[in-house]
């Protein structure tokens, strides 16, 4: 349990550092234009000029609900919060699996345009990881005994 518990807390850290990581590097497909770095924080920043409602929703989806989620799993491993809400927990885990998915699709549909350069970055590598482990870390500490 107490791995679980390590994990579940490092998340607290990793999370915040996926936010700021490129999740993929993005420009025009013609010679000498760079690409420019987008991350979670840099993308949220360009919605809210554009779209309040979307980036509303991105920034519960990608920031909110998971560390909302790695808190309640550690109040639930340390017995300050009942096993009962773990269910609601890994709903909130889900709905950041949803933004991950987003981004993928997003990604998939602008290669298949072509006019435009996507690369993923390692950003989205450690934002999947960090999602995944979430899930896990809910899913194992479920199983567990109090």
């Amino acid at each position: 349990m107490a791995a679980l518990r390590y994990l579940n807390l490092s998340l607290l850290i990793l999370f915040p550092v996926a936010w700021f990581a490129p999740l993929l590097r993005a420009g025009v497909n013609l010679p000498l234009f760079g690409l420019e770095e987008i991350s979670v924080v840099s993308g949220l920043q360009a919605l809210w000029e554009t779209d309040v409602f979307l980036a509303l929703l991105v920034t519960f989806f990608a920031i909110f609900a998971p560390i909302l989620k790695v808190v309640g799993v550690a109040l639930i491993q340390f017995g300050q919060m009942r096993r009962r809400m773990l269910p609601a927990l890994n709903f909130l885990g889900k709905l950041a699996m949803a933004d991950i998915f987003l981004i993928a699709l997003y990604i998939v549909v602008l290669k298949g345009v072509g006019m435009a350069r996507i690369e993923t970055g390692w950003g989205l590598y450690l934002f999947t990881f960090c999602v995944v482990a979430s899930i896990l870390v809910s899913f194992l500490t479920g199983r567990r005994r109090a």
